[in-house]
């Protein structure tokens, strides 16, 4: 066993999704936003990630839908060191082109508090875009702190820290296949 396996075995508490639910999640997601946007018969959909957590999911729901796609990315942050937010959001990285006009899908990996996406929802709404739908992997809606829901949602899972599948604690575990519930006493 190599040293990163038992690091795992000794800090996962359980699995919550493994690699055949996560798959098979996004190819619904992407056929339900495929015929959703289908629908409207657009030149192109301009996809935004959410950095760093989205990279993992976008990328397999991106290469799935049946659309004309272009990609950008924007980085905000709302947590410090830790698990818990801190109440204040910061842009870390902008968006690189215009959305004005155009329907746009953002892909987020988690929706928790709500806060740091209901800012995010006023930045890119104030830029009047034709439509702004959110699609999220993972929705912990006991956690709430705003009247908000994504209009896609792959999982929806109880109030537990979780890593795996882009998301990480303090910059590890985005590379590990599945989600995985950390363990208290590895992040306390």
């Amino acid at each position: 066993m190599s040293a990163w396996q038992k690091h795992l075995d000794e800090n996962i508490e359980e699995i919550l999704i493994d690699e055949q639910m996560l798959a098979k999640r996004v190819n619904e997601l992407a056929k339900e936003i495929s015929a959703a946007y289908q629908t409207l018969d657009i030149d192109e959909l301009v996809v935004i990630g959410v950095l760093r957590g989205s990279v993992i999911f976008m990328s397999d729901l991106i290469r799935r839908l049946i659309l004309p796609v272009t990609i950008d990315f924007l980085a905000i942050s709302s947590y410090t060191k830790g698990t818990r937010t801190s109440g204040t959001v910061r842009i870390l990285k902008d968006i690189a082109e215009s959305i004005t006009d155009k329907h746009v899908l953002v892909i987020e990996d988690i929706v928790d508090t709500g806060l740091t996406l209901q800012c995010l929802l006023d930045l890119l709404g104030a830029r009047r875009p034709k439509s702004l739908k959110i699609c999220t992997l993972l929705d912990k809606p006991t956690r709430r702190l705003v009247d908000l829901e994504a209009d896609y949602v792959g999982f929806q899972i109880p109030d537990k820290f979780v890593v795996g599948y882009g998301l990480d604690y303090e910059g590890h575990y985005r590379q590990v296949p599945y989600i995985g519930v950390l363990k208290p006493e590895a992040y306390q």
